[in-house]
């Protein structure tokens, strides 16, 4: 896991090809303003999501893994809180992993928790096992997907 101000996010664009692409678009000055939803950057490879949600707070938010995408998540507007557990400790799965969704869900509890104010990302690995959503009030967050295999 990498956290970050997006001004820092230069430093990173060198640990996968579709990185420096990624911060680009969250660089975008009417982020803000785009409609929740998917936006399409580079087909199943690279995509956004577009989210406004409510916080769940920290009981209501299930640690979750990806396999085969990366999460950059970065938050536009709202207090969101992300937990997070190495995806090897897990040892409680809640839902088993889907395939077409590239998603599991534990039941384990977060290790550490991180507070992610508007204008920092956080890097999610498969590695890294993440409850997001945590925080309070509306979350207005882009969640950059990239394909491990560029």
């Amino acid at each position: 896991m990498i956290l970050e101000p997006l001004e820092n996010a230069d430093r990173y664009s060198r640990l996968h090809p579709a990185f420096a692409a990624a911060f680009e678009f969250l660089r975008r000055s009417d982020l803000a303003q785009m409609s929740p939803g998917r936006c399409e950057l580079d087909g199943a490879r690279r995509y956004v999501l577009i989210e406004k949600k409510p916080g769940r707070g920290r009981a209501d938010s299930r640690l979750e893994s990806h396999r085969r995408y990366i999460d950059i998540q970065y938050t536009i507007a709202g207090h969101e809180v992300i937990g997070h557990r190495l995806t090897r400790t897990c040892g409680s799965v809640v839902e088993p992993y889907n395939p077409e969704r590239d998603i599991e869900f534990f039941g384990d509890a977060p290790e550490t928790w991180v507070a992610l104010p508007p204008g920092r990302f956080v890097i999610l690995y498969p590695d890294d096992a993440h409850a997001p959503l945590a925080g309070e009030g509306e979350i207005h967050k882009a969640v950059v997907k990239i394909a491990i295999e560029a």
